[in-house]
């Protein structure tokens, strides 16, 4: 599914599934912009080996939980999609920025639930809401979600509560953004190997939980996961819109 020609914005592109996204539509022929919040150094990276695979590619710092930020995000990434591309649009926005605070309904806090929200939820509505005009008519926006909004995981109410509502949310996008052309779909992800779930998976008693309950039988691997925002962004996705696509090798069935 090559997409060349094609400019993907990946917000947290710069470590985890985020990372593994960005040199995944490099390899399929798309340039590519990531966002990150704190790791420029690792953002660098991975923009050097997209140059390495022969596309262009950008790193802009954004903190996806500070919605005051977003209108001069924006406007920056105008001037960049001008000046590097001699475009004023980009073709697709993967909501992927993440962060995680665990602990039960009873004891989360009113000021966790509130930086899982900036992040989770407000983020992504407002950050899209922002870049509006600057996609294109036919683009694609594939929203990240997670496995604990379909099967329930004592310490996950509130994150799974957030990745709740994007999954409605994306629904009113892809009715509402219809009429441009523009789809709107959902990945959840499974528990993958990435830096994000080290602490997690590296526990044994976990990952044998986690595998013996999984289908497919193993964790997952970053490219099981991002393979699917590819599919949702290439033009055999093109008639697939409001729907969440669950890559978790059959978890909790």
């Amino acid at each position: 599914m090559k997409l060349q020609h094609k400019i993907a914005l990946i917000t947290g592109g710069s470590r985890g599934l985020g990372r593994n996204t960005a040199l995944r539509f490099a390899g399929n022929g798309a340039d590519v912009i990531l966002t990150y919040r704190t790791g420029k150094g690792e953002a660098a990276q991975v923009v050097s080996e997209i140059e390495a695979q022969g596309r262009k590619a950008i790193a802009l710092p954004l903190d996806t939980g500070r919605s005051e930020t977003f209108a001069a995000f924006a406007e920056q990434l105008r001037t960049h999609l001008a000046d590097k591309w001699n475009r004023n649009t980009f073709d697709f926005l993967i909501n992927n920025a993440g962060m995680d605070v665990r602990g039960s309904f009873a004891t989360v806090s009113e000021e966790d639930f509130d930086r899982l929200s900036d992040v989770h939820f407000k983020g992504v509505f407002f950050l899209t809401q922002r870049l509006l005009p600057l996609i294109v008519d036919g683009g694609r926006i594939v929203n990240v979600s997670t496995g604990v909004a379909r099967f329930t995981l004592p310490g996950n109410a509130a994150y799974a509560a957030m990745k709740g509502a994007v999954e409605v949310l994306t629904r009113y996008l892809a009715k509402e953004l219809g009429p441009r052309g523009i789809t709107a779909n959902l990945v959840a992800p499974g528990p993958a190997e990435t830096d994000f779930t080290r602490a997690s998976l590296g526990n044994p008693a976990i990952r044998d939980v986690i595998v013996s309950q999984t289908a497919l039988g193993r964790t997952a691997k970053p490219d099981d996961i991002t393979g699917v925002a590819i599919f949702l962004c290439s033009d055999e996705a093109r008639w697939v819109t409001a729907q969440r696509i669950e890559a978790s090798g059959g978890l909790f069935l």
